[in-house]
C-alpha cells in the first residue's frame, strides 16, 4: 500500500503544479543474480541483501512551455517583407533548377534515343541490348523524378 500512497500523492503533486514530498523508504535489493531492485515496499526486502537508499522522495513538475511565451530582447525577428524576398528567392533558385534539370532530362532522353537505333552486331540477344540501354533509361528515370520533386517544391511554394 505505501506505493500506491506514494504514487496517488505524487498524482495529486504533479497535478497541483507544485513540488511534493512523500514520506517512503526506498531500498534498492540485490536479487540472486546480483542485479539491482529498486522497492518502497518492505515485504519485497525479505531475504533479499537490501540498503535503505532515500527517505524522502522529492517530485517537481517539469516547466512547460507557456504559449504565447515572448522570444528575448533582443531575439532577431524576421518582418513580412523580409519573408517574402526570402520566398522568392527560393522560387527564383527552385525554377533555375528546374530549367536545368529540364535541359539534363531532354539530352539524357536524346542520348537513350540515339543508343535505341544503335544496334552492334555481337548484341544478337535482346538481353544484351537491354542490358546496354539500362544506364541510359535510369538516367532518364532520375531525371524525370528531379523534374517532378522541383515542380512539387514549386507547388508547395505557392501554398
Amino acid at each position: 500500500m505505501p506505493r500506491i500512497g506514494a504514487s496517488l500523492a505524487i498524482a495529486v503533486g504533479l497535478v497541483a503544479g507544485m513540488p511534493l514530498q512523500a514520506r517512503a523508504d526506498i531500498y534498492k535489493c540485490l536479487d540472486d543474480r546480483g542485479r539491482p531492485l529498486y522497492t518502497s515496499e518492505k515485504r519485497d526486502t525479505v531475504g533479499k541483501k537490501c540498503e535503505t537508499v532515500a527517505r524522502e522522495i522529492s517530485v517537481v513538475p517539469a516547466q512547460a512551455a507557456k504559449p504565447g511565451a515572448k522570444s528575448p530582447a533582443g531575439f532577431p525577428k524576421e518582418s513580412a517583407t523580409d519573408r517574402a524576398a526570402s520566398r522568392a528567392k527560393q522560387r527564383e533558385t527552385i525554377e533555375k533548377e528546374l530549367s536545368q534539370e529540364e535541359s539534363m532530362l531532354a539530352d539524357a532522353r536524346k542520348k537513350l534515343a540515339e543508343q535505341e537505333a544503335v544496334r552492334s552486331g555481337n548484341e544478337s540477344n535482346y538481353a544484351k541490348v537491354l542490358e546496354r540501354l539500362r544506364p541510359y533509361q535510369d538516367t532518364v528515370e532520375v531525371h524525370e523524378k528531379n523534374v517532378q520533386a522541383l515542380r512539387r517544391e514549386l507547388t508547395n511554394l505557392s501554398r
